[in-house]
């Protein structure tokens, strides 16, 4: 075959995300609190965006986002920020004078920025924000301030490195030797000396030992509480107390009173020197209930309201003040304005379309509470509202709606359905059935999985053990032996 160099016209589609949509499509599924903050940032880098206390008006470039945006073009929203420029420089004649401007500014100092008359030196807020120590720097600041050599100290801080943030250390002596270059036995030795801090119980590496650590310092060596910890964890787990009292030769009254010292224990001692913080949900929806209708209420309390400069736009229209590069940068950033504006609207519009299909599929729920939830999927609310799946996935992700029933994720209203006899129920349903079936037991005597089973064909819900096994893992119900309290 002869080499040959020859030209090819070739017609092809693809779709091409402009930055305006992906823009669009990350503001789209952006929580609350993370779209407050991108607002804010693009506001520092926008000299057009302002916040604005009040709502988007029309002069604002709101009129921009009327219509449907979904299928226009990239040449066509062009063609839009074109027109709209050119009529903001036919209906702004008049000019500012920018040199003016600025030499105001400069000749007080406000540019530099040392301008504020009045002003009084204060201390920074971050100055009365107390730091809570770590358990790392609770167990370092112990070591110090004991009567040990500097090599014990020196080994002591490495191992306490090693320790997690339960309190557990995570290494075994053969390890630590290795790494710090010293022989098994004063690791060994430098250990038991971390284990006598506090707090109780620091530096083991199971919670046998940890626990036997706390009796020892609670002076109950040799006694049945040390027994039964030592070699009868197992048994206790599984609550044979009768196992027990005839192994130690005990009433069952003397186990009972041991057991319960025991669960007064701390299996975690670095539970209380934990630095992580709560994250607290804030609802992106309100559903409140007025007579016998239901409204729908963005929550737009920490978001902040933005709107078009004018100052900017008078100072695009003026020609004379601008040079060719300096007015392409303002264009752009104008652009970019309005494209967030209407980023913005469409956002809200498309939370609030599936926010009010949500209630429409749902409604019983809203009506009667969770054992009334039904089956429903992203396809269901796309079909109904027209969109695609994957923006109602984005809109459903890390947001919450609050209700007269309580504070759900937008994911809490799609389940997977379950067969009965009287038509499809929803797996949230069951599991909420199943959690409550369990809160009503006999502690006790606590219901098997089988027994559970057989509860809900009662109630006609057909469903497998491993089903249920598996719902009751995802709702963090434990086994009916690990469930079951002493009857003493």
């Amino acid at each position: 075959m002869a080499l040959e160099t020859r030209l090819d016209a070739k017609l092809m589609q693809k779709l091409v995300l402009t930055p305006q949509l992906q823009q669009a499509i990350k503001l789209l599924q952006l929580p609350q609190l993370e779209l407050s903050a991108a607002i804010n940032q693009e506001m520092v880098e926008n000299p057009f965006l302002e916040e604005n206390p009040e709502d988007y008006t029309k002069e604002d470039g709101a009129d921009l986002t009327e219509g449907d945006s979904s299928g226009s073009s990239e040449e066509s929203t062009n063609s839009d920020y074109t027109s709209e420029l050119e009529m903001s420089e036919q209906s702004f004649s008049s000019s500012i004078s920018v040199d003016d401007y600025f030499e105001e500014r400069s000749s007080d100092g406000r540019d530099l920025g040392y301008f504020n008359p009045g002003y009084v030196e204060r201390p920074e807020f971050e100055t009365f924000i107390s730091d809570s120590k770590d358990l790392t720097d609770h167990l370092i600041w112990q070591v110090g301030l004991c009567n040990v050599s500097e090599e014990i100290k020196e080994v002591a801080e490495m191992i306490i490195g090693n320790i997690d943030e339960n309190g557990y250390l995570r290494a075994t002596d053969e390890e630590l030797a290795r790494l710090l270059n010293v022989d098994a036995r004063t690791v060994a030795k430098v250990v038991t000396f971390i284990q006598s801090l506090d707090p109780p119980g620091v530096c083991a590496r199971n919670i046998q030992e940890c626990l036997l650590i706390q009796i020892k310092m609670l002076a109950l060596e040799g006694t049945l509480i040390e027994k039964i910890v030592r070699h009868n964890i197992l048994d206790l787990e599984k609550k044979k107390l009768n196992i027990i009292a005839k192994q130690y030769k005990a009433t069952i009254d003397d186990v009972a009173t041991a057991v319960k010292i025991i669960e007064g224990l701390e299996p975690k001692p670095g539970r209380g020197f934990s630095k992580t913080q709560i994250a607290y949900i804030v609802p992106d929806v309100f559903i409140e209930k007025d007579d016998d209708e239901y409204r729908i209420i963005l929550n737009d309390d920490n978001i902040p309201k933005i709107r078009i400069s004018s100052t900017y736009k008078e100072l695009l229209t003026n020609k004379k003040l601008l040079g060719k590069d300096d007015k392409q940068f303002l264009i752009d950033k104008y652009r970019s304005a309005i494209w967030l504006l209407r980023s913005l609207d469409e956002r809200n519009k498309t939370i609030y379309r599936v926010t009010e299909s949500i209630l429409y599929f749902q409604m019983d729920f809203f009506e009667k509470g969770v054992q009334y939830l039904k089956p429903l999927n992203l396809k269901d609310i796309a079909e109904h509202i027209n969109m695609h799946e994957s923006n109602i996935s984005r809109v459903t992700s890390n947001k919450y709606l609050t209700c007269n029933h309580g504070i759900f994720p937008f994911k809490f209203f799609f389940s997977s359905s379950l067969p009965t006899q009287t038509g499809d129920i929803s797996s949230t349903s069951v599991k909420d059935l199943i959690k409550k079936i369990v809160e009503e037991e006999d502690s006790k005597h606590p219901l098997t999985d089988k027994r559970i089973v057989e509860i809900l064909e009662e109630k006609n819900i057909k469903i497998a053990r491993r089903t249920l096994a598996k719902y009751r893992e995802e709702l963090k119900i434990p086994s009916h032996t690990k469930r079951k309290k002493s009857e003493y």
